[in-house]
C-alpha cells in the first residue's frame, strides 16, 4: 500500500466513478482499477461495489475510508512538521472556505501570502461551513474561514470579517433610486433566492411573515448566476456587499439597505484549540489579521 493508492481510493469514493477519479489524479481508468485492486488484495476484502452505474463503498470500504483519511492527514501533518524546522514557512497550507468567500473576500489575502511565503503551497477545500468544521475537527485541514457562529468547544474562533447583507437590484429597477427600502415594499418585487447557505437561512426567516405576498422567481446555487440575473433585471436578491463590489463599481447593480433591518454575515478564522499549528498556518492567521483595515475587518480578541 502507498499513499498514491490511498488518494486514488478517496477520489473514487468521493466521485463514485473510476474514470472521473482517474481524471482527478491524472491516471487512466485502467491504472485506477489496478490501484484499487492492489488495495483490495492487500486487505483481502472488496472495498468498492462496481455492480451499478455509480461505484459505491462496500461495508469494508466504509470502514477503510476513515482510516485512509486519517493516514493521509497524518502524512500531511508529518510533512508540515518537518517543513516547520526551516527558517521560513514552507510546505502546504491546507485551508477550507466556501466558494464565494474564496472568490470575493480572500483573493488579496492569498496574493499577499504567496508574495511573502512563496515556498508554501496553498491547498483549498471548498465547501459549506459545516463541512469545513468537520474537516477541521478530523485534522484534515489546518484553518477554516467559516460563517459564524461556531459552537464547537474543540475549535478556537477569531472573528475577522463582517459583511453587510443588502438588497441587490438592477440599476433600472425602481428601488435603485433609494438608499433604503422597507421590507413591505421589497416583497412586491420578484426575488431570486440562493438555494442553500447562510443567506438563504436569513431570507427564510426574514420573509416568513410575508410568505403570502412573496414572489420567488428563481432559486440558484451560484452567487455569480444570481448577480448576473439580477443585473439583467430578472429579479432582486439579498447578498453580502463584498460579493457585489465589482458589479456595483461597474454600474451594473445597486445595493439598497432594508429599512429597520441591520443584517450582516460574520466570518471567522477557525482552527483546532489543542493542536500545534504549522508555521504556514500561523503565518496565514497573522496576515489576515494584519489586513483588517483594508478589508473592513472587525477583530475580536482571542478567546
Amino acid at each position: 500500500m502507498d499513499f498514491d493508492q490511498l488518494r486514488t481510493f478517496l477520489e473514487v469514493a468521493k466521485l463514485g466513478s473510476f474514470s472521473r477519479a482517474g481524471h482527478k489524479v491524472f491516471r487512466s481508468q485502467s491504472a485506477v482499477s489496478a490501484q484499487i485492486r492492489q488495495l483490495e488484495e492487500e486487505y483481502g476484502e472488496k472495498l468498492l461495489d462496481r455492480s451499478g452505474k455509480v461505484v459505491r463503498l462496500t461495508p469494508a470500504g466504509e470502514v477503510f475510508l476513515e482510516y485512509a483519511q486519517r493516514m493521509i492527514a497524518l502524512r500531511d501533518e508529518s510533512l508540515r512538521a518537518v517543513a516547520d524546522q526551516g527558517a521560513d514557512p514552507r510546505g502546504v497550507l491546507a485551508i477550507g472556505a466556501n466558494e464565494a468567500t474564496c472568490l470575493y473576500v480572500l483573493p488579496d489575502v492569498f496574493a499577499d501570502y504567496v508574495r511573502q511565503y512563496p515556498a508554501v503551497q496553498i491547498s483549498i477545500y471548498r465547501n459549506f461551513s459545516h463541512k469545513i468544521l468537520e474537516r477541521l475537527e478530523n485534522g484534515l485541514i489546518d484553518v477554516g474561514i467559516v460563517t459564524l457562529p461556531v459552537k464547537s468547544p474543540s475549535l478556537k474562533v477569531r472573528t475577522i470579517f463582517r459583511d453587510r447583507l443588502m438588497v441587490m437590484v438592477s440599476v433600472d429597477n425602481p428601488l435603485a433610486k433609494h438608499n433604503e427600502v422597507p421590507i413591505s415594499i421589497a416583497v412586491q418585487q420578484p426575488w431570486i433566492f440562493p438555494r442553500t447557505g447562510y443567506t438563504r437561512q436569513i431570507m427564510d426567516r426574514l420573509f416568513r411573515p410575508y410568505r403570502s405576498e412573496l414572489n420567488v422567481r428563481m432559486e440558484l446555487a451560484s452567487v455569480g448566476m444570481i448577480k448576473g440575473f439580477v443585473a439583467a433585471g430578472l429579479g432582486i436578491s439579498l447578498i453580502g456587499s463584498s460579493f457585489a463590489r465589482d458589479e456595483v463599481q461597474a454600474g451594473r447593480v445597486k445595493l439598497v439597505a432594508l429599512k429597520d433591518h441591520d443584517l450582516s454575515r460574520d466570518l471567522g478564522v477557525v482552527y483546532q484549540r489543542n493542536r500545534s499549528l504549522p508555521r504556514a498556518a500561523k503565518a496565514f492567521i497573522e496576515l489576515i489579521q494584519n489586513r483588517t483595515a483594508q478589508l473592513g475587518i472587525v477583530v475580536e480578541p482571542e478567546d
